[in-house]
């Protein structure tokens, strides 16, 4: 039955408590957001882009995703908000200058990388996780949160382009942050669909007041002395007749061929000149293999 030979177990081996709940690596976590692509799990590389919930992809694995049609493509729930390459930012970076490639002298496995790709251009702080970045939706620049918070400003610090506090997207920001951007994502989609169905509506109205504009000119008008203004092109101002009188005339034939001539009558059988009697008349031979 065990416990031979003098052994006293212990307690922990005896009573089994709850299992810990591992906890990530915070550094290895970092290392994953800021330094690899969410799709692909590749390193990040120029061209990169960012979603509008502020996460960061490599341009050519958004593209191979958005041709991916099959219904279990990877990834489709964390990226599926991502519908067209419209709606992805390409950032802007500022390239760190004591950056050396990733050529260092590193041994063992190694979580947190020493030094970034990319900068602030304003204050200087690199892109590593351990500070808050931000990308301009309208110019794809990207600041740390600092220099956007120290000099407040309408106009973008790299390119000069103007920005408004909606057009800030917060990169890899936690849960309640992501959900806030998802927020202003759906709205700002939503907004751009019904200004897409006023404009089309606008151009259907427009052609439609141009359509009765041209009637409208067609039509007689009256001035104020009560005498009726007829286009030149009218039928009716030239032989005086009702347009409604007109159009019948014209369209039906005259009775019996009345008003004709007789040299036009004579073209027809059925003229009397055309008629010939018994006498004028050859009989018919008809030809059959008998008669030869």
């Amino acid at each position: 039955m065990g416990c031979d030979g003098g052994t006293i177990p212990k307690r922990h081996e005896l009573v089994k408590g709850p299992k810990k709940v591992e906890k990530p690596d915070k550094n290895a976590e970092l290392v994953a957001r800021w330094y690899y692509c969410t799709l692909s799990q590749e390193k990040l590389k120029k061209p990169i882009v960012a979603c509008e919930l502020g996460r960061l992809y490599n341009k050519d694995a958004v593209i191979e995703f958005l041709l991916d049609k099959s219904p279990d493509k990877p990834n489709a729930d964390s990226s599926g908000h991502i519908k067209s390459i419209k709606n992805v930012i390409e950032l802007n970076l500022s390239e760190n200058p004591a950056w050396t490639g990733g050529r260092g002298n590193t041994k063992g496995d190694k979580y947190d990388e020493q030094c970034s790709q990319f900068i602030c251009p304003v204050v200087g702080l690199e892109m590593n996780g351990r500070h808050r970045f931000c990308v301009l939706r309208q110019c794809g620049c990207v600041f740390s949160e600092r220099a956007l918070k120290e000099i407040k400003t309408d106009v973008c610090h790299k390119c000069g382009a103007n920005f408004q506090e909606e057009d800030v997207i917060l990169l890899n920001g936690d849960k309640d942050e992501v959900e806030d951007l998802r927020k202003k994502m759906e709205e700002r989609r939503l907004k751009a669909k019904l200004e897409k169905k006023s404009k089309k509506s606008k151009v259907v109205e427009n052609g439609i007041a141009k359509g009765e504009a041209a009637e409208g000119i067609a039509e007689p008008s009256k001035t104020a002395n009560g005498t009726k203004l007829v286009p030149k092109d009218d039928p009716s101002s030239v032989s005086g007749m009702d347009p409604k009188q007109l159009s019948a005339a014209t369209k039906r034939p005259l009775p019996n061929g009345e008003g004709k001539s007789e040299a036009y009558k004579s073209i027809f059988t059925s003229h009397s000149s055309a008629k010939r009697t018994k006498d004028q008349s050859s009989n018919w031979i008809t030809h059959t293999a008998y008669y030869f």
